[in-house]
C-alpha cells in the first residue's frame, strides 16, 4: 500500500488499482503535486469542511465518480452538488470492498465555504491490510489515544504547523497518545502561518517515542 503525499493535509493511499483520496485541496495549493484532473480515486474521505480541506472534492467526485464519506453534515452539502455520499456521524464506520473508514473526535473548528457548520473528525482507514490514522485539523487532546486502545495504527498522519493545528512540539505527544509504528507530518509550511520545522518534529519524535518519522515532499510516496 502506497501512501502519497499531495500536500498540505491531502494524501492519495493507493493499493493495486484502488486509490483513496483524503481532503484533496489542489486548486490554490501552492504545495500541489498534482491537479484535480491527475486523480481517479475509488472513495474521497474528508475530515472536516474548511477550504483547505474539502477543496477540488466535487470535481473530482463528479469526474471520477467516486463517493465521498464525510461528517453527516458536510456529506449533505456535498450531496447537493449531485455527487454520492456515506454520511457517518463521530464514531461511525463505513464498511466498503476495500475496507473500512472510521469517523473519530477531532479538536477543531470547521464552516464550508457555503456557510454549512460541521463537526471536524479524524479519520481511521483499513485498508492495504494497514491501518492509517489521520488525525484531521486538531488540537491536542487525552482522547486520542483512545484510539490506540481499539486498533494498531501502522502509520499515523498527523499535522505539525501550529496556528491552525497543534504545533510540532504537542504533536510529539500525540505520537505517544497513538503510538503509531510510522509518523508523516503534514499540515504545515503550506502558508507562512504554518511554517514549521520538520526536521526538528522527526527528531523528536525518533528521541521520544517509538514511532518511525518519514517526511514527505509533496509528490513523494511512503510504502507499507
Amino acid at each position: 500500500m502506497d501512501i502519497r503525499f499531495l500536500g498540505h493535509a491531502a494524501f492519495e493511499l493507493k493499493d493495486g488499482d484502488t486509490s483513496l483520496v483524503v481532503d484533496p485541496f489542489l486548486t490554490g495549493n501552492p504545495k500541489a503535486a498534482v491537479e484535480p484532473g491527475d486523480l481517479n480515486p475509488t472513495t474521497i474521505l474528508l475530515t472536516h469542511g474548511h477550504a483547505d480541506h474539502i477543496g477540488d472534492t466535487v470535481d473530482i467526485a463528479k469526474a471520477s465518480g467516486a463517493p465521498v464519506v464525510a461528517i453527516v453534515e458536510l456529506a449533505g452539502e456535498i450531496g447537493e452538488s449531485g455527487v454520492d455520499t456515506f454520511d457517518p456521524n463521530l464514531g461511525g464506520t463505513v464498511e466498503f470492498d476495500w475496507g473500512w473508514v472510521r469517523l473519530v473526535p477531532a479538536w477543531h473548528t470547521s464552516t464550508t465555504p457555503n456557510g454549512t457548520v460541521n463537526t471536524p473528525a479524524g479519520l481511521v482507514i483499513n485498508f492495504g491490510g494497514k491501518t492509517v490514522y489521520h488525525l484531521g485539523d486538531t488540537a491536542l487532546f487525552s482522547d486520542l489515544q483512545l484510539v490506540a486502545r481499539r486498533d494498531q495504527i501502522d502509520v499515523a498522519l498527523v499535522p505539525i504547523g501550529g496556528h491552525y493545528t497543534m504545533d510540532r512540539h504537542d504533536a510529539v505527544t500525540a505520537v505517544e497518545f497513538v503510538t503509531p509504528s510510522v509518523v508523516i507530518p503534514c499540515h504545515y509550511d503550506t502558508f507562512p502561518p504554518i511554517e514549521t520545522d520538520a526536521e526538528a518534529f522527526k527528531g523528536d519524535v525518533e528521541n521520544d517515542t517509538g514511532a518511525t518519522c518519514v517526511i514527505l515532499a509533496p509528490g513523494e510516496t511512503h510504502s507499507e
